[in-house]
């Protein structure tokens, strides 16, 4: 590589930084207000964060700090917990302590299994607790973390509606919707709404609620008290909240992925991202995660290497020193308006033009999710939906496994069968079983079997390669123990032989007996006929 090459490089990668930077700084402010953390926890938080894990993270540029989902745990957490931040501080240490833990696992791997309903669900609720939850600083009046609580105060507050903040609020909504995608490539549309919105209140001098105090001073880290006999209490609310770090990070990767065409190392990832948050929590700034929306904004930029993830907090950083002071005057209303743009943009609008095409079940879970993240709990909500999408896909699975009854005449049984009159019914069957034999399915075959009682010979083959859970070993037992009952001989077709091991461990074959378990099914037809014919051949005698 030459050094037009690397300056090239070194370019994209400032260019990348700077854009991203521009992209944060009013997302910060407004989720450290949102949080209750205050503006201050919010800059620094994105700063630290991405600084460190922009030294440790992986080559390509993942811009981090503070996010939508990653807000509103916190925000629900804090509300949960009466607003005691010093506690939700050790719930973010332990959150960040969980996620280098996580990296040493391959739970990483886990994240491409979670159903898109659910994540469509979830992030769609999301977006709209952070519209609900900013009507009220829209208006003039104080954020409120509950959904409930904030829908019944904005109906309230619509009678005392504070006009400059509210007005401040709608302009900021018309700059961040209405500016065109061309002019926003350039310059981010919050961006302009917050130095546009904050210069006309500071020039008509409103009476608006403000950001009002924000510490330039660099953060100095400091163990939180621990109070060990609530860490039990905690743990629940930390796993959650690590549970939504990581997986948000893992999704931004996932997109740096596409966008880069190359493939990044998720454990590096979440290790990085839990150090940076530990120093994050110690600091008592806000923890956060890769953010999609600055990653993206970095790469269009034309950044390539990490190096963008460090220009990013210097740049935030001369921000902040430079124009505390005009920070400090920025209306919240203003930044309520860019919130709600923010949840506007976590809403998944491509799903929502396609909803009439999508399946029922998918259907299901979706608003499933998307009603208990934005009313109940959506920690719950996610819990909730991945168990009721493994259900209805198990559903789906065992729908597709069902029995094929096959009756094997040939002109040897057919004469003997005329001959014995009482027994002119025995058959030979062969039964197949298709698609997952597993606990989903088992049930619903072992009903089916009795319809084939009444022959004397059944033939069971099993043709898939896929080894049986524990389930449908203890439903083969059951469907033998009924057989047997009947007085109906089984023979087994086994094609796989790591199946036929697995039935052999658990002592099906024993049941059958080993002259009885076959790898070609004509090869079990023809045994199942001798053994016919030996039968009405000993009546007739």
């Amino acid at each position: 590589m030459n050094i037009k090459e690397k300056l090239q490089i070194l370019s994209g990668d400032i260019l990348g930084g700077i854009n991203s930077a521009i992209v944060a700084l009013p997302q910060a402010l407004a989720f450290g207000v949102a949080t209750g953390f205050g503006a201050g926890a919010g800059i620094w938080g994105a700063i630290i964060l991405c600084f460190i894990a922009g030294i440790l993270g992986t080559k390509i540029p993942m811009i981090s700090g503070p996010t939508g989902p990653m807000t509103i745990v916190i925000a629900s957490v804090a509300a949960a917990l009466s607003q005691d931040m010093q506690a939700v501080i050790i719930i973010m240490l332990l959150a960040a302590l969980i996620q280098i833990l996580f990296s040493l696992t391959n739970i990483s791997d886990i994240v491409k299994y979670v159903p898109y309903p659910v994540i469509s669900g979830f992030m769609n609720g999301v977006g709209v607790i952070i519209i609900l939850i900013q009507l009220n600083p829209l208006i003039g009046h104080s954020t409120v973390s509950n959904t409930f609580e904030s829908i019944k105060d904005f109906i309230v507050n619509l009678s005392n509606i504070n006009m400059p903040a509210m007005w401040l609020g709608l302009l900021t909504l018309l700059i961040v919707f209405g500016i065109p995608k061309k002019i926003n490539k350039y310059i981010p549309s919050q961006i302009l709404a917050l130095i546009a919105c904050t210069i006309i209140s500071i020039k008509l001098g409103l009476d608006v609620p403000k950001i009002s105090q924000i510490s330039v001073n660099f953060p100095a880290i400091s163990l939180p008290e621990f109070d060990f006999h609530k860490i039990a209490a905690y743990l629940p609310y930390a796993a959650t909240l690590a549970v939504v770090l990581s997986a948000e990070s893992m999704l931004t990767g996932l997109v740096a992925d596409s966008l880069t065409k190359t493939r990044h190392n998720p454990k590096r990832l979440l290790f990085s991202q839990g150090i940076g948050n530990v120093i994050c929590s110690l600091t008592g700034s806000l923890c956060g995660t890769a953010a999609t929306m600055r990653t993206v904004a970095a790469l269009n930029t034309g950044a390539t290497t990490k190096a963008a993830a460090i220009v990013n907090p210097i740049i935030l950083c001369l921000l902040l020193f430079k124009f505390s002071n005009f920070v400090s005057e920025i209306p919240l209303a203003v930044l309520a308006g860019i919130l709600i743009k923010i949840g506007y943009d976590i809403i998944d609008v491509k799903l929502i033009k396609v909803i009439k095409f999508a399946p029922k079940d998918d259907l299901y879970v979706l608003i499933l999710v998307f009603l208990l993240t934005v009313f109940y709990n959506l920690i719950f909500a996610v819990g909730a939906g991945i168990t009721i999408a493994a259900l209805l896909y198990a559903k789906r699975v065992a729908d597709k496994a069902h029995i094929i009854q096959k009756s094997v005449y040939d002109e040897d049984i057919m004469h003997l069968e005329k001959i014995l009159e009482t027994d002119y019914k025995h058959k030979i069957r062969v039964v197949h079983i298709t698609g997952q034999f597993f606990f989903g399915s088992a049930t619903q075959l072992i009903s089916k079997f009795e319809d084939v009682l009444g022959t004397k010979y059944l033939i069971l083959n099993y043709e898939s390669n896929d080894l049986l859970d524990i389930s449908a070993i203890f439903a083969l037992e059951d469907i033998i123990i009924r057989l047997k009952s009947q007085r109906i001989k089984i023979l087994l077709v086994i094609k796989n032989e790591d199946v036929l091991n697995q039935l052999k461990s658990h002592s099906i074959v024993e049941q059958i007996g080993e002259n009885r378990v076959f790898y070609d099914e004509m090869e079990a037809i023809e045994v199942a006929k001798e053994f016919l014919k030996d039968k009405a051949a000993k009546k007739s005698a």
